[in-house]
């Protein structure tokens, strides 16, 4: 009761310490007594008639702020007098008066009244919109409530043991007053059976709030996307968001999957259902992180659309066919898109077996394709830097995809049932990389087709490992030289390849045509470290035979000024010779040729001084492979022309005819005194009458030589430099000379693999026939892969020459 109410009563001192009443000294304290209040009937009447005054001003002030009407009252005496109600003791009974009313008010024609008749309307979205507006009006109608009964709240709602807290009061009434009780939602949510017969309003907001979900997902122009924030807000508060919400929200977004599924899955190709899930997915996270649904639900949402958009449709997603169409259209983005899918379901995993099937067809397409043969290496290096480029890009570098398409490249390289359809018996590939290799190390950079040449992220990734940038045509080409490398190592038959780059190089090197002599020994010792010494010693060989010829013939030009034969008739010709050892080089058909006296005569010095050097060597003269230059003299000047030596003989003839019949040799005439077949002499004339840069003109006119032509020098010929080269005419390597160097592969694979068994049964003694092959294949693999049936053919052979016998089911070696 506060003093207000008792009102001031005198006060009754008695001082114990006066003499009067006992005595005692002046130092002793004095107790001062007052007299106690006395409480009438008529003040305890005059008590509750203030208190139930104030009932009256609180009620009025809930009514106020239920109606929304300016308050009546002072909003500080309504405040203090709920502090009076709960100094008074009763906290209780005010707490549980003001739920009733607002239970009364949420449960009445002004809120439920309302939820009740707009349900009857039949539209669940205009139902939610009402929803969310008197929930908006209670929640400013709680913030005042709150206020008033701020004292009751904080000093017994917030300190009693089992009592709810207004605003937690307010959230569950109306909670209660939309929704109803938990287990009556529940069992309809599950069921499907109301009180009431139809939906329940909670239900229908609920389904309002998946309606507006899906007007979202299909573009509906009627979505709002303020309203799905704040129902999903207003959800969370009320603790109806996991408990009814999301299983509800969950479900039909489970059957919008599956519709989406179906209906794009018949109707799209596998590009466009890509990105159509991949959007799907994009914009259901977004929406997600949006609109604050909660982090479990946009998980289970996504693992949902995972298992129904991807899982559930993979045979599509992984279809071969598919996704070849998208591998040979190079479309890295769509691919990309896919990989992405698959990994967010865990199955990225099974794409490599379409992967590796496409490398698979796509690279046996390319070796079986008899018409474009001298295009194989390039479509098969545009092939792999393709999928490299995919690998990179679309895989994320995974090494499994990696892993994979070097199996497939392995596998169709070294398919018999492919390379069969160019009946060489051997690898054709092989041939085809030395080939490549040739082009490159003749004609350098120019020779690499623009498809093949480094992007801008392959010359970052060689700068940031501490290679030399790929903008350096140096640079360029070792890694161009690499990449046929790589194409190499996946041969099993490294044996073809020995033999056509034997060729090419010895080509190269006697003809003078090697673009950079760096790029020969780089790819020299690129190919000792792949393949070891024994490999590249005819290779070496060749090598150290052009630079011991350089010393030969220094000592050769020392010996002329020393014999002073230099100035006796053989000083016009400079002779320059290689010498060639002929286990080392290849062998090449003796062309026969009537050479120039001057000429001749040096070679028979050269060919005596040598004889008399080495003793018991003998030199077989390749004129075929030599080449010269020839000083001409022209109307406007004199020029140095570089020439084959079959195009040399040909053109010093003129000398000795320029004053007789006016320069003129026939065909015929040539023949005779060149020595050269009709096939030699045909293309060393062409190129020097028919070619970009003739020296000589043809009469009649034409592009072909025949037999009854006649030729003239040129005096006429004109060309910027002073010295030209000419080029003859080469002729393609013949069916008969391929097939000849195949065969003699096949065959030393031949004696190889007899070496081998030899070998093999020298050490072991004795095997079994599955023991010996087995042991033969691996020994001999890294030359050529031998068929069983030909290593079974060679032991029969070792059998017939006594080095094995047979015993029971065994072989025995023989001493």
């Amino acid at each position: 009761m506060s003093a207000k109410v008792q009102g001031k009563r005198p006060e009754v001192l008695i001082d114990l310490t006066n003499e009067s009443t006992g005595g005692g000294s002046k130092n002793t304290r004095r107790i001062v007594i007052k007299k106690l209040r006395t409480t009438t009937p008529a003040h305890t009447a005059k008590v509750e008639e203030f208190f139930s005054e104030r009932r009256r001003e609180l009620d009025q002030a809930l009514e106020d702020i239920f109606s929304k009407r300016a308050p009546r009252y002072s909003m500080d005496r309504v405040h203090r007098s709920v502090e009076d109600f709960c100094r008074r003791g009763e906290a209780k009974g005010l707490s549980e008066e003001l739920n009733r009313q607002c239970e009364t008010y949420l449960n009445g024609e002004r809120v439920l009244g309302r939820i009740t008749d707009e349900a009857k309307r039949g539209d669940d979205v205009g139902l939610l919109k009402v929803v969310l507006g008197l929930w908006a009006e209670w929640s400013e109608q709680l913030r005042r409530v709150r206020w008033l009964y701020g004292y009751l709240d904080r000093s017994y709602l917030l300190s009693t043991k089992g009592a709810v807290r207004i605003n937690d009061m307010g959230i569950a009434l109306f909670r209660r007053a939309v929704f109803g009780s938990s287990v009556v939602m529940r069992k309809e949510l599950t069921s499907g059976e109301s009180p009431s017969g139809g939906p329940s309003p909670g239900r229908r907001v609920l389904a309002a709030m998946c309606q507006l979900v899906d007007f979202d997902r299909r573009g509906d122009s009627r979505f709002d996307s303020l309203m799905l924030k704040e129902s999903v807000n207003m959800l969370r508060l009320f603790g109806v968001y996991g408990k009814f919400f999301e299983r509800l929200f969950l479900d039909e977004s489970h059957r919008y999957f599956l519709e989406f599924a179906e209906e794009r899955s018949s109707t799209y190709g596998l590009k466009d259902y890509i990105r159509a899930c991949e959007s799907l997915l994009q914009r259901e996270d977004q929406r997600c992180d949006g609109y604050n649904f909660d982090s479990t639900t946009k998980r289970q949402l996504r693992d949902d659309a995972h298992n129904v958009l991807i899982k559930k449709y993979s045979d599509k997603l992984l279809e071969g066919n598919s996704i070849a169409k998208l591998l040979d259209a190079s479309d890295v983005e769509s691919i990309a898109a896919l990989y992405r899918l698959l990994k967010l379901s865990g199955i990225e995993r099974k794409l490599k077996e379409p992967w590796e099937a496409y490398v698979k067809e796509a690279g046996a397409v390319i070796v079986s394709d008899t018409a474009r043969g001298d295009e194989m290496v390039i479509r098969l290096l545009e092939l792999r830097r393709a999928l490299d480029i995919m690998i990179r890009d679309a895989f994320n570098r995974d090494d499994d995809f990696t892993y994979a398409l070097r199996e497939a490249f392995g596998y169709f390289i070294n398919d018999r049932s492919v390379s069969s359809k160019w009946n060489t018996g051997t690898s054709k590939v092989g041939e085809m990389i030395a080939k490549y290799i040739d082009m490159l190390l003749r004609s350098g950079i120019k020779a690499i087709p623009k498809s093949l040449l480094s992007d801008s992220r392959e010359r970052a990734d060689a700068e940031r490992s501490g290679q030399a940038s790929t903008a350096d045509e140096d640079a360029e080409l070792d890694r161009q030289l690499d990449h046929g490398l790589e194409l190499f190592r996946f041969i099993e038959g490294k044996d073809v390849f020995e033999a056509f780059y034997k060729k090419d190089l010895a080509r190269r090197l006697l003809l003078g045509r090697s673009a950079s002599q760096d790029a020969e020994r780089n790819m020299l010792s690129k190919l000792k470290s792949e393949c070891g010494s024994s490999f590249t010693h005819n290779l070496e060989q060749m090598f150290k035979d052009q630079e011991l010829a350089k010393d030969e013939m220094k000592s050769y030009k020392e010996w002329l000024n020393g014999t002073g034969r230099k100035g006796n008739g053989l000083g016009d010709v400079d002779l320059n010779v290689s010498i060639l050892s002929a286990a080392a080089w290849p062998t090449y058909p003796d062309t026969q040729v009537l050479l120039p006296k001057d000429v001749l005569d040096q070679i028979n010095t050269f060919d005596s001084y040598y004889k008399n050097k080495h003793t018991g060597r003998r030199l077989t003269w390749m004129h075929s492979l030599a080449h010269s230059v020839v000083r001409a003299q022209f109307n406007r000047g004199p020029k140095e022309l570089l020439v084959s030596a079959f195009q040399a003989v040909v053109l010093v003839l003129f000398n000795s005819v320029e004053d007789k019949n006016q320069g003129v040799l026939s065909y015929e005439q040539i023949a005779t005194a060149t020595g050269l077949n009709d096939l030699d002499l045909q293309r060393t004339l062409q190129s020097l009458a028919c070619g970009k840069v003739r020296v000589l003109t043809k009469h009649p006119k034409g592009r072909d030589v025949n037999k009854t032509d006649t030729f003239t020098v040129n005096k006429a010929f004109t060309d910027p430099k002073y010295r030209v080269k000419i080029n003859q005419i080469q002729l393609k390597e013949t069916k008969e000379e391929n097939k000849e160097t195949h065969e003699r592969v096949a065959a030393d694979r031949q004696f190889e693999t007899q070496a081998a068994i030899v070998r093999i049964m020298k050490s072991r003694k004795t095997m079994t026939h599955a023991g010996l092959v087995a042991e033969v294949i691996n020994q001999t693999k890294s030359r050529g892969a031998v068929d069983p049936g030909d290593i079974k053919a060679n032991i029969e052979k070792l059998i017939e020459k006594d080095y094995l016998e047979r015993e029971g089911g065994a072989y025995t070696y023989l001493a």
